[in-house]
């Protein structure tokens, strides 16, 4: 099975201070895709520089020419997926077709909360995004678009002239539990994962590889349930909230043997974290591009 190497570039440059030199060197390099995170503050990253996640996108489509950009993820914290259709649906032309969504239910933090609303329970985050990817799908296909929702709604929706991509670009549907790998399964042209996050603190690499393979028996069990052959989805891991962290990244040979093992569970594109040094995402620049550069050729 062939397998794919793409980057994940944080938000945290200004773009005429280093920001665009990375997405054009990301390119360079030959990555298959470099995607950056949808928030408007992350992590131990909330008091630094953090730029908005569709505006640099559409930066790194003019000074880009080959490779693909999208969210890792896009989720309904704070996103309208009327709004949202028309910014992809610009940027997909701007792009001249190269963008990937990938969104996610979201979770608790600083998106969840920052507009002032009540932080939503796992079950309300689960039924908003039910209700939000089948209404971007549609706002993204259909020239005009009416839906009364539950949580969003939708009057004469204009979309024309639609995506560059056709259909429509492509979802990568961020998802572990059961409902969502049904629209997984229903909507997304690829599926992502960054692992089980209760072994990141306490778990082992192995146990890590044992709950990934659990996972991917949900989604082929997900694409049963309609009919979907599994393997027309691709399988994306988001690296660095597995229990080996950032070792992979320490030598060529550690993330060769990585990524082999993770081909064989069945996954086709493996996103690293650009290097951010005094982060979680350090890591040794010279071993990172020759990563980029040399490890799919070293797996065959």
């Amino acid at each position: 099975m062939s397998l794919r190497l793409s980057t994940v570039i944080l938000p945290v440059d200004p773009w005429h201070g280093g920001g665009r030199a990375k997405w054009q060197r990301a390119e360079e390099l030959g990555f298959h895709a470099a995607y950056t995170y949808d928030h408007l503050s992350w992590r131990s990253f909330r008091d630094g520089t953090w730029f908005g996640a569709l505006p640099v996108l559409t930066a790194a489509a003019t000074a880009t020419d080959r490779m693909r950009l999208g969210t890792l993820v896009t989720s309904p914290n704070f996103r309208h997926p009327v709004t949202l259709a028309k910014e992809l649906i610009s940027l997909d032309d701007i792009s001249g077709g190269r963008i990937t969504l990938g969104i996610g239910a979201g979770g608790n933090g600083f998106d969840a909360a920052v507009l002032g609303q009540e932080a939503w329970t796992p079950r309300e985050r689960a039924d908003r995004f039910g209700e939000f990817v089948p209404l971007l799908d549609r706002l993204l296909t259909e020239g005009a678009v009416s839906q009364q929702g539950d949580f969003y709604t939708a009057e004469e929706a204009r979309n024309i002239p639609g995506c560059t991509q056709r259909p429509r670009l492509p979802f990568a549907v961020a998802a572990t539990g059961p409902r969502g790998m049904r629209l997984a399964a229903r909507y997304g042209q690829a599926w992502v994962t960054t692992g089980d996050p209760k072994l990141y603190e306490t778990g082992t690499p192995e146990q890590s590889v044992g709950a990934l393979r659990g996972q991917i028996e949900k989604l082929g069990k997900a694409c049963s349930e309609i009919d979907r052959d599994p393997a027309d989805l691709d399988r994306i891991l988001l690296h660095g909230f597995t229990p080996d962290r950032n070792g992979p990244l320490e030598s060529l040979d550690a993330f060769v043997d990585f990524a082999g093992r993770h081909r064989e569970l069945g996954f086709t594109e493996i996103v690293v974290h650009w290097p951010i040094p005094d982060s979680d995402f350090a890591a040794d620049p010279t071993v990172f591009e020759s990563i980029a550069t040399e490890a799919l050729a070293q797996l065959g």
